[in-house]
């Protein structure tokens, strides 16, 4: 059901000329499907506080509600008569709508309230549909959709997540907002997250890493204490794009947290020196954007100074972890060996602050659209690193958008990490063999059968005349017998 009904919405937006490509697709649905969760979300509380003899007072009201305005419904059937549509529709929806959603922001009693994350989502997010018809399609679709159960969410998350894979393979933009989910579960699971503790990414994104280490520790038979824990005082983010905002959310809202403590901000603006233990947490799981530059005055908040986004994102992830804390992170494979000072001077002090204890060697094709190859560093907050365990990955076959990176291929790797088992596509590097003047890491597998040893230039010369010999003795022979 909920897949033909996506794939209807596609057909309908595909006709839409204010809607351009698979990154217009997504945040556009994202914003109406969002409103339909909201509506559901008060149908069931309205029921729990009638239930419980309490009066109960709506997130939105009045003529912005979903069945007001979106599908106004006369004895349980859609009545076209009092529905808004064509330019009355855009017009309501653009002037009247989306700024009362907006006001949600300066009213919300707190950034972790549902009603902050609604101001949030509409402050920056614009209404693309130009066409009243198309939306009034859109929105009779979208409220056929339920959001009650915990299977119902778990197909549309799936089919989001599709949508945010396929925005991913669109091109470079979209892959900004896109992290493998294999390569994401491997390394929530080399990570072990337990309830209790706290996660953060602060490069959320479209919050794959949130959403499956939120699957990761979500049971049936949780308790009910375990269950408000995972919902409200575990996962922790922070987003600085208005489009990634909206899709991080959305997408944890479909995985079934309610209201996710994801804030629309830029982590870098904060300085690491003023993070404090109440600002720290157990887990960093990440892919920060690589390749960026940041401006000088986000450079001074960091005690090495350097352009390079991801560099200033993985200063800032130690400092967000608790004594003790482990994280998982992306980064490129060149931070193991370039040679500039704030390279050199960020790989000692992540040796000397952490426990690196593994290297994750990242296959080309793993992120679509990145002409760079990855590592995932694995490491423990608080003493210095003694010994790494380096796997390369290989799956044995090139990578692409119809041969993508799968859960099979990573399950070596999942499985000899455990104990840092050595074999081929493993080895340990000892940090008293480093070279203490570039603390270099460089991938280099000591099990690698060796290559054949190339032949000298007179060698070859020597092998074609041979041949050339060879085949003038036959062509010789040949016109004997004419």
């Amino acid at each position: 059901m909920y897949e033909n009904a996506f794939n209807s919405i596609e057909r309908d937006l595909r006709a839409e000329e204010g809607i351009a490509n698979e990154l217009d697709y997504v945040e556009q649905t994202s914003w109406v499907l969002f409103l339909k969760y909201l509506d559901d979300l008060e149908n069931e509380r309205r029921d729990r506080a009638e239930l419980d003899g309490r009066d109960y007072r709506p997130i939105i009201d009045g003529e912005h509600r979903w069945d007001r305005w979106a599908a106004p419904k006369v004895g349980g059937k859609f009545d076209h008569n009092s529905a808004r549509t064509g330019d009355d529709l855009v017009q309501f929806v653009n002037q009247e709508l989306f700024p009362y959603l907006a006001s949600f922001r300066q009213s919300a009693t707190g950034p972790r309230t549902i009603e902050y994350k609604i101001g949030e989502v509409f402050t920056e997010l614009r209404n693309k549909f130009r066409s009243g018809y198309i939306l009034r399609d859109v929105l009779e679709i979208v409220d056929a959709l339920r959001f009650n159960t915990q299977a119902e969410r778990h197909e549309l998350s799936q089919l989001y997540e599709t949508r945010i894979r396929r925005m991913g393979n669109a091109g470079r933009n979209g892959g900004e907002y896109y992290t493998p989910r294999p390569l994401i579960r491997a390394m929530v699971k080399v990570i072990n997250p337990q309830i209790g503790e706290t996660i953060y990414d602060g490069a959320v994104g479209s919050a794959g890493f949130l959403c499956e280490a939120y699957d990761y520790l979500r049971r049936d038979n949780l308790s009910a204490s375990d269950y408000e824990t995972l919902q409200t005082r575990t996962f922790f983010g922070q987003e600085k794009k208005t489009l990634a905002y909206i899709i991080g959310v959305m997408n944890m809202v479909l995985h079934g947290i309610d209201a996710p403590n994801i804030i629309h901000t830029n982590s870098l603006n904060e300085n690491v020196m003023d993070i404090q233990q109440k600002d720290r947490h157990d887990i960093v799981l990440a892919n920060p954007p690589f390749g960026g530059s940041e401006r000088r005055e986000v450079q001074q908040n960091f005690p090495i100074r350097t352009g390079e986004t991801a560099y200033l994102f993985l200063q800032h992830f130690i400092r967000k972890l608790r004594a003790g804390g482990r994280a998982a992170v992306v980064i490129k494979n060149t931070f193991l060996t370039n040679t500039d000072n704030a390279s050199i001077a960020l790989r000692k002090d992540l040796l000397e602050g952490c426990t690196l204890h593994t290297i994750l060697d990242c296959p080309h094709g793993t992120f679509q659209g990145a002409g760079v190859k990855t590592v995932v560093l694995f490491f423990e907050k608080g003493a210095p690193t003694r010994n790494i365990w380096v796997y390369q990955l290989d799956p044995g076959r090139s990578m692409g958008k119809t041969n993508p990176l799968n859960d099979t291929d990573l399950a070596e790797f999942v499985e000899l990490q455990k104990a840092f088992t050595e074999g081929p596509k493993s080895w340990r590097i000892s940090r008293a063999n480093l070279d203490t003047t570039t603390f270099d890491l460089s991938i280099k597998n000591p099990n690698a059968p060796e290559a054949t040893a190339l032949r000298s230039p007179e060698d070859i010369i020597a092998g074609m005349l041979a041949r050339d010999a060879d085949t003038a003795d036959i062509l010789e022979n040949i016109r004997g017998m004419l």
